[in-house]
């Protein structure tokens, strides 16, 4: 990985910032296992990081469900706006992600979770989230093609005034990743430990948590 002389940081959220994943994993075994199906890492890895109408397409057709997407979608948001608001943050991102923003790093966050369930899940983080400078939501009416197309992190970097050469991406979803080369944007992995079914050999970097990176790594 060559080194960004202060490089803007752009982040991915939900498996990232946030422990938000296994609420995915929760509610959507909970609808499949109506139809004697499961939901696991095989299903889930091409889904990872996606816009929901995309993952919720290829989750009808890889079980085979009986089911429309858009239904599995508005039962999906019904169950997890129980538990958005629970969202804890994930090791090192709080320390990481602050340590940046004291050095003076342009930090922002580009996420594929639509505005309403991005509130319920950072409603108990306001004070820490204010860290961002930039905040772009999947659902953004400026974006027309979701990860792996490089769209959200180039207005991600517009919106910040930065040259994507000059961007580090952090991604946990392999989808992420090819959005962030796409962008021209170097990138660091953090894969979720149980995602064995991924390929994230075209990341910049891999590496096991938030709290292997301190702001050195970003040349801050």
């Amino acid at each position: 990985m060559s080194r960004i002389s202060r490089a803007s940081v752009i982040f991915d959220m939900d498996g990232l910032l946030l422990d938000t994943e296994p609420f995915y994993t929760q509610v959507t075994q909970q609808i499949v296992a109506r139809y004697g199906k499961t939901f696991d890492w095989s299903v889930k890895a091409n889904m990872v990081g996606r816009p929901a109408m995309e993952s919720a397409r290829y989750l009808v057709d890889a079980l085979d469900l009986p089911l429309a997407p858009e239904d599995y979608l508005t039962e999906r948001e019904h169950l997890l706006k129980a538990l958005a608001p629970t969202s804890q943050a994930l090791p090192g991102a709080v320390e990481l992600t602050r340590a940046l923003a004291a050095a003076g790093a342009p930090l922002a966050i580009a996420t594929s979770s639509a505005r309403r369930l991005f509130d319920l899940k950072t409603a108990r983080h306001k004070e820490w989230f204010g860290v961002f400078r930039v905040v772009i939501r999947g659902d953004d009416p400026r974006l027309t093609r979701g990860k792996p197309a490089p769209d959200i992190f180039l207005l991600a970097a517009e919106e910040l005034g930065a040259a994507p050469a000059t961007c580090i991406v952090l991604e946990d979803a392999p989808s992420g990743v090819a959005a962030a080369c796409a962008a021209n944007m170097q990138v660091i992995a953090v894969p979720d430990p149980a995602n064995t079914a991924a390929d994230f050999t075209a990341a910049t970097r891999v590496v096991g948590s938030l709290e292997d990176l301190t702001p050195s790594d970003f040349g801050w």
